[in-house]
């Protein structure tokens, strides 16, 4: 099982900060990580390392470097069951996410919109639940109408 790195996220909100923060981490700024980093910058939600190497032919090279910039705080991942590591920028926008059994969505969530379930976790069991490395699943609104639709059809 794949375990989330437990750094705290260094707040980049644009890419030249997340280069900047890079180097006060001692990282060089390369022109994969550079490209990695304006990737997701302008994706709208988390993406496999596979579409972040787009057509490179080192997906190995990009696991590396997201796994260096996890390391300091830039990037982190998780994981939709047994599919692909997801990876998104750790920074201010700190999310936790929802995703659809059905249809694959995936919506992130700032983390006091689950304090509710957070909370009856702890009250029910004694653990602090965390949904950021494995998010919750389950029905979409959209899904969950299809299928009370099909069982009262």
């Amino acid at each position: 099982m794949s375990r989330p790195h437990n750094v705290p996220a260094l707040d980049a909100p644009d890419i030249e900060s997340a280069l900047a923060r890079m180097r006060e981490q001692g990282l060089r700024v390369s022109a994969a990580r550079r490209l990695l980093l304006e990737a997701l910058f302008r994706a709208d939600e988390p993406l496999t390392a596979e579409a972040l190497a787009g057509s490179l032919d080192d997906v190995a090279s990009v696991y590396r470097n997201l796994e260096t910039l996890e390391q300091v705080g830039i990037v982190k991942h998780f994981h939709l069951g047994h599919g692909p590591g997801l990876y998104t920028l750790a920074g201010a926008s700190v999310k936790e996410f929802l995703v659809c059994d059905s249809c694959g969505r995936v919506k992130g969530l700032t983390p006091v919109k689950l304090d509710g379930v957070r909370d009856r976790v702890r009250e029910d069991t004694g653990w602090e639940a965390r949904f950021t490395h494995f998010p919750i699943s389950g029905l979409c609104p959209d899904c969950a109408r299809k299928n009370l639709r099909a069982v009262k059809g």
